[in-house]
């Protein structure tokens, strides 16, 4: 179509202290260690409220690391907090790592822990943690992190909760083409799932290109080529899903704008101090204006449509 959405986002990452040491991942410390950071409730408040002034913001966007001393409890407190002083912010949070994790501390079922999320203010959730799913490629990336098939469980029962989430996958590192593709075929097997159901499912898909600047793993960044390839292979084989992101704070803003003309038709948003790809040697600016996305969708002969978590559109 002729549309290209975006919207007037924050994201926020409550803590960098993670019990997991992926290859891939530039954010993450122990306890202790240089750089480690955890935000108080209080912190991640004040934080949301110095980027609203004068921005509108539409969406909180929460991910962090897998914190060794936080109970559920305290996430669920976070949720609350973030309710209580924003009742119109809708709240995305949370990848299916965390949930399987706060599984794991909490000892509650999966139908359980999502009940309590969505009852203090839950909306939907990211797409995070996927990576690729096949076992291999995943023990050479990330093998203390939940199974691929174990990601697909977790998004499934949010989806039987009536939870909408996003969908990712983290390409250009030690997987083939063969990896990205059985990835796709799965993603795309859930949803029908989902479908049939008649539960909400999966929004968005978004593939993230690897940085590996800071990185264990190491390697080289993705080419322009490869991005635009990846995006149109997304498009075509993710027939059941009604939306492809060109996340511009991976691809750049350029390549983002292209992806546009390649099947994508959402530029994600504003993405206020978003920290977990800078740490990876990012370069690019650190967040972008409405005024400005709408520009570079304009240029690339697309309708900017600002639009709701839900896509819902806001002003066109």
């Amino acid at each position: 179509g002729e549309r290209a959405y975006f919207i007037r986002n924050i994201h926020v990452n409550p803590t960098n202290i993670c019990v997991n040491r992926c290859g891939f991942c530039a954010f993450s410390r122990s306890k202790g260690q240089k750089g480690a950071f955890e935000l108080s409730i209080k912190d991640i408040l004040r934080k949301i409220t110095t980027a609203s002034r004068g921005r509108r913001i539409k969406e909180a966007h929460i991910v962090g690391g897998l914190h060794p001393d936080w109970p559920f409890e305290h996430y669920l407190e976070m949720l609350s907090a973030i309710r209580g002083a924003f009742p119109w912010l809708h709240i995305k949070a949370f990848t299916a790592t965390e949930v399987d994790y706060f599984q794991r501390i909490s000892r509650l079922r999966l139908g359980d822990i999502f009940d309590l999320l969505k009852r203090h203010g839950l909306d939907s959730m990211p797409g995070g943690g996927a990576e690729i799913f096949d076992k291999a490629v995943r023990q050479r990336l990330c093998p203390e992190k939940i199974s691929g098939q174990r990601w697909l469980e977790v998004m499934e029962a949010a989806h039987r909760a009536g939870i909408r989430t996003n969908a990712t996958m983290l390409y250009g590192h030690v997987e083939g083409y063969a990896e990205r593709v059985d990835h796709l075929i799965r993603l795309r097997e859930l949803q029908d799932r989902a479908i049939q159901n008649k539960q909400g499912g999966f929004q968005a898909f978004i593939p993230l290109s690897y940085h590996p600047k800071n990185t264990l793993l190491g390697g080289h960044h993705s080419s322009g080529i490869d991005d635009l390839r990846t995006i149109a292979v997304s498009r075509l084989v993710l027939d059941n899903f009604d939306h492809i992101k060109a996340y511009w704070v991976m691809l750049g803003e350029k390549i983002s704008q292209l992806a546009l003309l390649f099947g994508a038709d959402d530029m994600d948003g504003t993405v206020i101090d978003e920290k977990i790809t800078y740490a990876a040697g990012k370069e690019s600016r650190r967040g972008m204006t409405a005024e400005e996305l709408t520009h570079l969708i304009r240029r690339a002969g697309k309708v900017p449509v600002e639009r709701d978590s839900f896509y819902r559109p806001v002003k066109a």
